[in-house]
């Protein structure tokens, strides 16, 4: 389900008329619902870990430097040094003076700071994307411009979450005739999505939604 197929959704929960493209999109309730779908979704990726948000990359660790650009678009959730787990450290001074734990890392600025080695080291992270939508080519992006995007929530669990959250949100009253309908839909939709989503039974995520 596309921007454009979420927004004639939404129009079609409010008793709107439906457009046929995006540049029909014009009127103010068009562009609210625009932006809280966005919001709605960004607030929902970014709220827990979700495994269909789980990435990994590698970087290599120069010899005799201890540290590197942090180029990681996300939440950093393992790093893995040459096969061995190193633990985040959040006492950052002591990699400045190399005195920090052995088989630590921390963060500084935008560096991530290492021991130094006399060799150049493997560098796995594995990190939670901060991207919530892809375009038509499957390419990620941080929020849904154009009317082929796609929100990153597995689709079975999109449709429902973005289109009743955000008829919930655009309208924001709860004595609105409709908004408790919105409301139980769109918690069944995160109970769902909460239960099955899941890889282990270890595995909790939770979303809180704000009433505006």
């Amino acid at each position: 389900m596309n921007y454009l197929e979420t927004i004639n959704k939404c129009l079609v929960e409010l008793n709107y008329k439906q457009v046929n493209s995006f540049a029909e999109l014009t009127k103010n309730d068009h562009k609210k619902l625009k932006n809280i779908i966005n919001v709605l979704n960004t607030e929902i990726c970014t709220s827990d870990r979700w495994n269909f948000l789980q990435r990994k990359t590698q970087i290599v660790l120069p010899a005799n430097t201890g540290e590197i650009e942090n180029t990681i678009p996300g939440r950093i959730e393992t790093v893995i040094v040459n096969g061995t787990k190193y633990d985040y450290y959040d006492d950052f001074e002591k990699f400045f003076i190399n005195s920090q734990p052995s088989g630590t890392y921390s963060l500084y600025n935008d560096k991530i700071l290492f021991p130094i080695f006399s060799q150049d080291k493997t560098v796995e992270i594995l990190y939670y994307t901060n991207n919530c939508a892809k375009n038509s080519e499957g390419e990620e992006k941080f929020a849904m411009e154009d009317y082929d995007d796609e929100s990153l929530i597995p689709e079975s669990f999109a449709e429902p979450l973005l289109v009743y959250g955000a008829c919930m949100r655009l309208k924001g009253n709860p004595e609105h005739i409709r908004f408790s309908y919105w409301l139980s839909m769109y918690k069944d939709a995160l109970a769902n999505m909460r239960s099955r989503i899941s890889k282990t039974i270890d595995e909790t995520p939770n979303v809180k939604m704000q009433r505006y």
